[in-house]
């Protein structure tokens, strides 16, 4: 077992957490999220070709016909991509596939039409404020379920640890304008669970130690749980970054947006199981008496 002093650095690492949300939170006010076709509306354009192409050549097809918003997407494919294009101020939404494929054919003759869709602005709207209930509810459940299974400190570090990775991967976006669309909403929902297991490991250890360990204080034992649960935690970590690594180096645009915020909350959801629910515990004052068991009833009788 190792015997790093997690909570001696404590502090650190609360001003690290709070530095990072505080980014987070002032990048999504004042720059907001690059939020994609998902939840703003626009045309999807699939096109086929009879030769390969690259997604930088269609760029510049698009780029000079004067739409320089789109996102173009290689499907696999070398001879398949897609095209994304957001509203435009001016411009018929009806007709904003049709002038993409235009723009492509003035390039390459051998266009074919896969699939055209059109997302309205109401439907982004209400995406919009679905995802975000969806993640309100999930925070909420796990609030319960915590406070059912271990006690209300416990619901609020967990909870607390959870916002923090929740914020932080959605600054990581806003700070770098990466596209948002709903594979990296679905991304976030997945870090809620990843991080939520990892919490609740790490909780079920500190109840057991608070239960069993006669003699130390709430910093001793917490540090002491850190330890025990260390080993499992990285090797946990490091399997699903390997997985999510591969797929950021060969399975395409599709997914990589969802695999780079899989990727930041796994990280920054490793970090906070070890430091910030912890942390709150601490801050709290957690104590053996509200962890103690519950005494049964006619245990003090004698016989």
């Amino acid at each position: 077992m190792t015997t790093f002093d997690f909570m001696g650095k404590r502090k650190i690492a609360a001003a690290v957490s709070i530095v990072l949300v505080v980014v987070s939170v002032g990048s999504v006010i004042f720059l907001g999220v690059n939020r994609g076709l998902d939840f703003t509306g626009g045309v999807r354009v699939e096109l086929g070709f009879e030769t390969a192409v690259t997604a930088e050549q269609i760029r510049a097809l698009l780029t000079d016909a004067g739409y320089t918003e789109g996102v173009v997407q290689s499907l696999g494919s070398e001879t398949e991509v897609r095209v994304r294009m957001p509203p435009l101020p001016g411009v018929d939404q009806s007709e904003l596939g049709d002038d993409v494929v235009t723009a492509v054919r003035s390039g390459f003759d051998d266009v074919t039409l896969r699939n055209l869709e059109f997302v309205g602005p109401a439907v982004g709207e209400e995406l919009t404020e679905k995802g975000g209930l969806a993640l309100l509810v999930a925070l909420g459940v796990v609030m319960f379920y915590i406070m059912w299974r271990f006690t209300g400190k416990f619901a609020v570090g967990a909870v607390a640890a959870l916002v923090h990775d929740v914020v932080i991967t959605v600054g990581a976006f806003s700070v770098f304008q990466w596209t948002f669309n709903l594979p990296e909403l679905a991304a976030l929902l997945a870090v809620i669970g990843y991080s939520l297991n990892d919490t609740i490991v790490v909780s079920d250890r500190i109840r057991e130690n608070f239960r069993s360990v006669r003699r130390g204080t709430p910093f001793e034992i917490i540090n002491q749980s850190l330890n025990q649960t260390l080993g499992r935690t990285l090797v946990t970590s490091l399997t699903t970054l390997l997985v999510l690594v591969v797929l950021l180096i060969v399975a395409g645009d599709q997914i990589s947006g969802f695999a780079t915020a899989l990727t930041i909350g796994v990280v920054v959801g490793t970090y906070s199981s070890i430091y910030v629910a912890a942390n709150v515990l601490l801050a709290m004052g957690i104590t053996k008496q509200d962890l103690a068991l519950p005494e049964r009833e006619g245990a003090d009788e004698t016989p």
